[in-house]
Parts: structure tokens; C-alpha cells; sequence
């Protein structure tokens, strides 16, 4: 009898882990180009406890990196904090920020960086006409001075890989070096998230329509 009802017991347990696994697996949809979209029964610890942390958000939608950095749960663990700094923590007014993001994103013709950071950057105060100006490829008119500043710099350096001594002391006088410092940091991050998308081909949802005509 004490035999059956261990028996039972751990068969009880193991349908409590199946089912809650059960539930856990079809909210985790991923997108994917080449790198194909991993399913959460496939996923090895690591994966897994960086998928249950996603999925312990809350969030409606896992597109974005988590398919990508999936292959490498430790790459993204010890790259979260500096990431969070740079892009939430640092000092910098938030839209001037996503001006050097969404620059960025058009070096490299990143169509799904820009359709994410859109609502982002006209959540952060820039204008949809700022933004279709810099989709063209053309300068934003009106800017304010610290925009045009930060628009200024980061076109000469991902253009020319240099930026000339009024574009470096226009930036510094008005944020500071800190913030030279700091955005150029935000930039690298973004060269390196809109490469892995471009190397995946990362697909657009469905509806979304391409933006950026042609990388700069």
C-alpha cells in the first residue's frame, strides 16, 4: 500500500510539472530568420532560465532578440546591465538617444530596429516627419540644437568613421563628454543587435512595411 502511494504521489508531481510546462510552452512564440525559432521543450538550462525570466515579465510579444540570444544565454545576461544603463539610466534626454539609435539602425538598413524604435522615439518626443526625414536619408528640419548636435556627430561618424572638431565641440558644449562618451557606447551596442538581425534576415510582423529605402 505505502508502495502504491509513492508511486502515486510522484506520478501527481510529475503531471503538476508536465502541466506546467504545458501551460508555459504555447506563450512562448519566437520569430526568426536563420536562426530558426526554438521551441521551449528543446531549450537547455540556460535557455530555459533565460526563457523563464522573458516569460516572468509579462510581455504580450517575445519578438525582438530573444531568439538570437538564446544562442548565447550568457552573452546576454552579462551584457543586460550595461545595455539597461546606457539606453534607460544615462543621463541624456531619452530622445537624443533613440536619434543615435534609429541612426544606427539606418547605417545598416535595420529595417526591424527601426519599425521598433519608431514608437519609441515619437514616445520620447520626436516628430514622425523627424523621423521619415532621417528613413530618406535626409536631415530633419525644424531640430533643436542639442538634435542637431547628436544628428550632426553621429551622421559624420557612421559616414566617415571620424567626426570633424566643430561636430566633437558642438556635442561637448552642449551634453558634455560624458555624454559623447556614453552615446557612442549606445551606438556600438546598436551596431552590434542590428547586425545580428540583418545576419538572422529577422523578419518584419506581419503588416509592418519597410522604411529605411536603402542603408546609408
Amino acid at each position: 500500500m505505502r508502495g502504491t502511494l509513492i508511486v502515486a504521489t510522484v506520478m501527481f508531481a510529475l503531471g503538476l510539472l508536465v502541466g506546467t510546462l504545458a501551460t508555459a510552452a504555447p506563450d512562448f512564440v519566437l520569430r526568426g530568420g536563420r536562426f530558426r525559432p526554438l521551441s521551449y521543450a528543446e531549450l537547455n538550462p540556460a535557455q530555459k532560465a533565460m526563457a523563464d525570466a522573458e516569460i516572468a515579465t509579462g510581455r504580450k510579444s517575445l519578438d525582438g532578440p530573444t531568439n538570437i540570444n538564446l544562442r548565447s544565454p550568457e552573452m546576454a545576461k552579462a551584457s543586460r546591465p550595461l545595455n539597461r544603463y546606457l539606453r534607460f539610466e544615462a543621463p541624456v534626454e531619452h530622445k537624443l538617444k533613440e536619434i543615435v539609435i534609429l541612426l544606427t539602425a539606418r547605417f545598416w538598413g535595420g529595417q526591424y530596429v527601426w519599425y521598433s524604435h519608431r514608437t519609441y522615439a515619437i514616445e520620447a518626443g520626436l516628430s514622425p516627419a523627424f523621423i521619415d526625414a532621417m528613413a530618406a536619408g535626409r536631415r530633419p528640419d525644424p531640430m533643436t540644437p542639442d538634435e542637431a548636435a547628436v544628428y550632426d556627430f553621429f551622421t559624420q561618424l557612421l559616414s566617415a568613421r571620424q567626426v570633424s572638431d566643430l561636430a566633437f565641440k558642438t556635442l561637448a558644449d552642449r551634453l558634455g563628454e560624458r555624454a559623447i562618451v556614453e552615446l557612442v557606447a549606445l551606438m556600438g551596442h546598436y551596431h552590434g543587435a542590428t547586425a545580428l538581425f540583418a545576419v538572422d534576415r529577422y523578419p518584419l510582423p506581419d503588416g509592418a512595411r519597410e522604411e529605411i529605402g536603402r542603408p546609408m
